[in-house]
């Protein structure tokens, strides 16, 4: 840890270790089987299914034994006596083979207009649900702005959306695999069954109005065309890339990432940093937690033309006025200044890394001409 540099060190501070088994529960099919798969469905559906097999078996055997009909005979029988097709009697029939008719008629149309209602139900209740799901998710794709788009939603994927819904953040998920897709839906996420890399997609999910692009699929691969076509969509995009080889990462920044990250990596520096400072690294996860309410560790950019930009720390008097503690500044080059001293310039598009109360950091990226919520 020691020799890595500043840059390195801001990259992968702080990060959560990777979990050791996956948490994602089993997942959920698609909607119209589902809706088939509930308990009482299925147990109605058999119900009725077997109520007709039965209708139909005992006007056969009936006939049978009544008339002493064949076997075709009696099954035609009955078959146009339930579905009412009205075609004349087979054979010439006996009083008691009428009143036995009476019986299979009623019994047997009542059977068939409750499984054709049912199954009619079933069907509807399908169409319509799954039209209206599809609507809703159509209609929140449109109003999302300033969001994160998520590519993958493996273990990884699923750690960075719960933090954001935690943090109030809004996103969208896009996942290749039908099953993981589904998994994100279960989870009360926005998700997109399609591929990450192609143009179309990330431009059905807004890529022109969101804040970021982060690439966790699975395979580095994946991973590179997914953000060079994101490079290439928008210039200007804060775009985040997993790499699992180290010549990955030399690819991804080649693709137009502007951070990289390794989860093994950050994984060992967890672990190391644990092992020989661990009340440091309690510090770093309770100040970067967004559970905590006490205390949090945030960035706040300075906008230009802000009441802050080219004023000193001393001279903004940040402590006394918004409570907060600047541990770092880091430039609009990129370049991080630790511990910066008092006489330190605040400019237009530095970001201040500062300890403090979240209602006190909120009140001081009004001052710095960031909207609230909106950290790059």
């Amino acid at each position: 840890m020691a020799d890595a540099s500043p840059r390195d060190r801001h990259r992968t501070a702080g990060a959560p270790p990777r979990p050791a088994a996956d948490p994602r529960p089993a997942g959920r099919t698609p909607i119209p089987e589902r809706l088939l798969s509930d308990a009482g469905s299925v147990a109605r559906w058999r119900r009725s299914l077997l109520l007709l097999v039965a209708v139909v078996a005992f006007g056969t055997i009936g006939y049978m034994l009544i008339e002493g009909w064949s076997f075709p005979d009696a099954l035609y029988m009955t078959v146009i006596s339930v579905t009412t097709a009205g075609y004349k009697e087979v054979h010439p029939m006996s009083r008691a083979g009428e009143l036995f008719t009476m019986v299979v008629l009623t019994v047997g149309v009542a059977t068939v207009l409750y499984t054709f209602s049912f199954l009619m139900a079933r069907l509807i209740e399908g169409d319509l649900e799954s039209r209206w799901v599809r609507r809703r998710r159509e209609r929140m794709l449109d109003e999302l702005t300033n969001h994160f788009i998520v590519c993958g939603f493996g273990r990884m994927g699923l750690i960075i959306a719960q933090e954001f819904v935690r943090q109030g953040i809004p996103f969208v998920i896009i996942e290749r695999d039908p099953d993981r897709m589904q998994q994100a839906i279960d989870h009360g996420f926005l998700a997109v069954e399609a591929d990450a890399s192609s143009e179309q997609v990330l431009k059905r999910v807004h890529i022109d109005r969101a804040r970021g692009f982060i690439a966790a699929v699975s395979t580095d691969a994946e991973n590179v065309y997914a953000v060079l076509t994101a490079r290439l969509l928008r210039p200007d995009l804060y775009i985040i890339g997993r790499a699992e080889t180290e010549d990955a990462k030399g690819k991804l920044i080649r693709a137009g990432a502007d951070r990289v990250v390794s989860p093994y990596q950050i994984g060992g520096l967890q672990l190391a940093q644990t092992a020989l400072r661990p009340a440091v690294v309690d510090f770093v996860q309770i100040a970067t937690s967004s559970e905590n309410l006490e205390l949090n560790m945030e960035q706040v950019k300075i906008s230009e033309g802000a009441p802050l930009a080219g004023r000193s720390l001393v001279e903004a008097n940040l402590r006394q006025k918004f409570g907060v503690v600047v541990v770092g500044i880091q430039r609009s080059t990129g370049t991080m200044e630790f511990n910066p001293p008092p006489d330190a310039v605040m400019r237009a598009g530095d970001h201040l890394v500062v300890l403090g109360h979240l209602d006190n950091v909120r009140d001081l990226e009004a001052a710095a001409g960031e909207p609230a919520g909106v950290r790059q």
